[in-house]
């Protein structure tokens, strides 16, 4: 427990800066945005509706889902842009949480800030005009202060909504508090995620009680509350970005992962390896399937390790199965023509898509293999991870083996085998190199029909580095070096009830048992 909260406690400057760094941002540029809008929406019905109901539509669009959607977005402009301009830009990380955050802060600012000044008594308007006062005068010295009451709630609630949803900015590689909570559900280091969720939540609360005393302020013409919370506001934003400015040069590569614990463990693995070797290492973790071998094409990330399966039927949209070896050789000469993305080569291991049950459910329903497991289905709960029913490999088993469960549910995967221990699902898609399987007395069912591709872990470098003479001789050594059987211990060394470790250090140990040069 100390060790844990000694690491989360380590990793807080860089995390809460770049959580404030980004909150901040999205806010200022909402309000630099919604705030005309909400001027323009209460002077003129006609655009009011659309203003409104627009600000509304981007609210019902989840979180999660508005970040990822700026990605593939971005990449497309930045193409553009090098095209016309000669010049792209990082379509990863900050710039699309940026983008997403922004638009979803506005609904409340436009809102409240049409609501205020909609709602202020026309005796005042009219007086105004009265006066000789034109539109400009009639906004600025009357009706935005009469309204800065209700405007400031709007702009409390924007604060809050952002703080909170930019936790969420982790899958798109971008650093944040967020990355406490889903390192930590993904490992059961409940630790890092209560440190996560509360280190969010106090900012979110110290936040508001300031932009309180501003509110308050504006409401009762006192300048003093509204010094106080301003100053405290700029103070807490300088001091959350100091860390910042130590941070120096950035580093010589970015090592990519995405969201389970073998990734973390082998992008740790490239890490250090290359920091032996005189260079600097970042690693930008939780990235999703498709956004990472997109990142590694486009160059925001440098190196990952990638599975031959998900490239082939997600990347390629191959639905065949040539064969392992031939599935390798495809995808070393296809990506390599196709994107100029080095298929370096295998660790040496799998770690295969595959469906599990307990042993004793499936001795008892007399279950070995995915043909055995159709005919009892419709009698049956399967769980499956966040993406495995959206990809192609759900599909191709469906329709081999017309597999019709009576009931579907996702999990993240540590509670997904958590619920097959508990008799919650009976079927779950577990990976054949996840040290889970042998505690937790699962057996994988066969595939006689071939209906998932070979999973083969395969090293990928971008582009701009598959010649970088230091990387690769950081990774040339790992090729074949792990067995399915090393790997399924350094996994289960992290996922383990007790006694688990930080995938640092099971990183660290996996290379002293490896010997590598």
């Amino acid at each position: 427990m100390s060790a844990d909260l000694a690491a989360a406690l380590s990793r807080l400057p860089e995390y809460l800066a770049w959580h404030v760094l980004l909150s901040a941002s999205a806010l200022a540029l909402g309000l630099l945005i919604s705030l005309p809008l909400a001027v323009a929406a209460a002077r003129n019905r006609h655009i009011r509706w659309p203003v409104l109901a627009g600000a509304s539509l981007i609210q019902t669009i989840p979180s999660l889902a508005l970040l990822a959607l700026f990605f593939p977005l971005l990449l497309v402009v930045s193409a553009l842009s090098e095209d016309v301009i000669g010049q792209g830009f990082s379509a990863l990380g900050f710039l699309p949480a940026l983008l997403a955050l922004t638009l979803y802060s506005m609904l409340p600012i436009v809102r409240n800030g049409a609501t205020g000044i909609l709602s202020l008594d026309p005796a005042i308007i009219q007086a105004a005009e009265g006066v000789g006062m034109t539109p400009r005068q009639r906004l600025f010295q009357v009706e935005l202060p009469l309204a800065a009451p209700v405007i400031m709630a709007g702009v409390r609630t924007a604060a809050v909504w952002t703080i909170g949803a930019a936790t969420l900015s982790t899958p798109v590689g971008q650093t944040s508090l967020g990355n406490y909570i889903f390192s930590g559900l993904q490992t059961e280091n409940w630790v890092l995620v209560l440190f996560g969720c509360g280190a969010s939540a106090l900012l979110a609360l110290v936040t508001d009680q300031l932009l309180g005393l501003i509110e308050v302020g504006a409401a009762r013409r006192d300048l003093r509350r509204i010094g106080v919370g301003a100053a405290g506001l700029v103070a807490g934003v300088v001091l959350a970005l100091l860390p910042l400015a130590s941070f120096g040069q950035p580093a010589s590569y970015v090592v990519g992962a995405k969201n389970f614990s073998e990734q973390y463990i082998l992008a740790e693995l490239i890490a250090e390896r290359i920091e032996d070797r005189g260079g600097q290492a970042r690693l930008k973790e939780d990235l999703g399937s498709a956004i990472a071998y997109r990142a590694l094409a486009s160059g925001e990330i440098d190196v990952y390790v990638d599975y031959s399966g998900t490239l082939w039927a997600n990347v390629l949209n191959r639905q065949d199965n040539p064969g392992r070896q031939a599935v390798l050789e495809a995808l070393t000469r296809e990506l390599n023509a196709r994107d100029g993305v080095l298929v370096l080569g295998s660790l040496g291991f799998e770690n295969a898509y595959a469906l599990a049950m307990k042993a004793e459910r499936a001795q008892a329903l007399g279950v070995s293999d995915l043909a055995d497991l159709s005919r009892l289905a419709p009698q049956l709960t399967m769980g499956g991870d966040l993406e495995f029913f959206a990809r192609p490999e759900w599909r191709s088993v469906v329709e081999t083996y017309d597999l019709e469960f009576r009931n579907r549910r996702s999990f993240q995967p540590t509670f997904m085998f958590r619920a097959v221990s508990s008799g919650d699902v009976d079927v779950i898609s577990a990976f054949s190199s996840d040290g889970r399987i042998a505690a937790d007395n699962l057996v994988l069912l066969d595939d006689p029909r071939g209906a998932l591709p070979p999973y083969d872990a395969v090293v990928l470098v971008s582009p701009e580095r598959r010649d970088d003479v230091r990387l690769l001789a950081a990774l040339r050594p790992l090729i074949g070096a792990i067995s399915v059987e090393t790997m399924q211990q350094a996994n289960l060394s992290v996922d383990r009830d007790e006694g688990k470790v930080r995938p640092a250090e099971a990183a660290r140990a996996l290379a002293r048992r490896l010997e590598l040069p």
